[in-house]
């Protein structure tokens, strides 16, 4: 038996996936990894138009929490893929995903953190944004962060070469 929390997650999920199914985002795709489990889904995102991921197709996947939508989803790149903002295991760092509430190290907002109003959509959009335009502010990969501040065209080469094996991928 489901308890009420879980019910509505349930509820919710399944109503973002028919959304997302109905009127499709450009951009990405999104579905369930298994279709036994509305918690787990694998999502396609392609690489943003004029910028370095372009033409990429990256898997990745977004794991809710029973809590949703008062916790966030964690999402991991299940292809790989550089970049300042995922850690070298796909983790995706961004503000949005971060637990609600205020940051102990002070360097976000609360309203920048995870809102109950995120939707998937909301998700995978402000991954691409960042796609686009990486913070090496608070880097998950530092390794990344530095190349792309201190050897760009090595950043740049790196990344296509995940550009390509994502398309060989497919």
């Amino acid at each position: 038996m489901m308890g009420d929390a879980a019910m509505q997650s349930s509820l919710l999920l399944r109503k973002q996936l028919a959304d997302l199914r109905k009127n499709p985002v450009t951009g990405f795709s999104a579905g369930l990894i298994d279709d036994s489990d509305i918690y787990k889904w694998e999502v396609l995102i392609i690489g943003p138009p004029d910028t370095m991921y372009e033409g990429g197709f990256f898997k990745a996947h977004l794991i809710f929490p029973k809590e949703y939508p008062q916790r966030p989803p964690k999402m991991t790149f299940v292809s790989e893929i550089w970049h300042p903002n995922i850690d070298k295991n796909g983790d995706v760092c961004i503000s949005i995903l971060h637990e609600p509430g205020d940051d102990k190290w002070g360097y976000e907002k609360a309203s920048e953190r995870w809102l109950p109003v995120h939707t998937v959509e909301t998700i995978l959009l402000s991954v691409i944004s960042m796609l686009a335009d990486p913070n090496d502010e608070s880097p998950a990969n530092v390794d990344a962060a530095k190349q792309w501040r201190e050897n760009f065209v090595d950043f740049r080469k790196r990344v296509a070469r995940c550009v390509r094996k994502s398309q060989e991928e497919m």
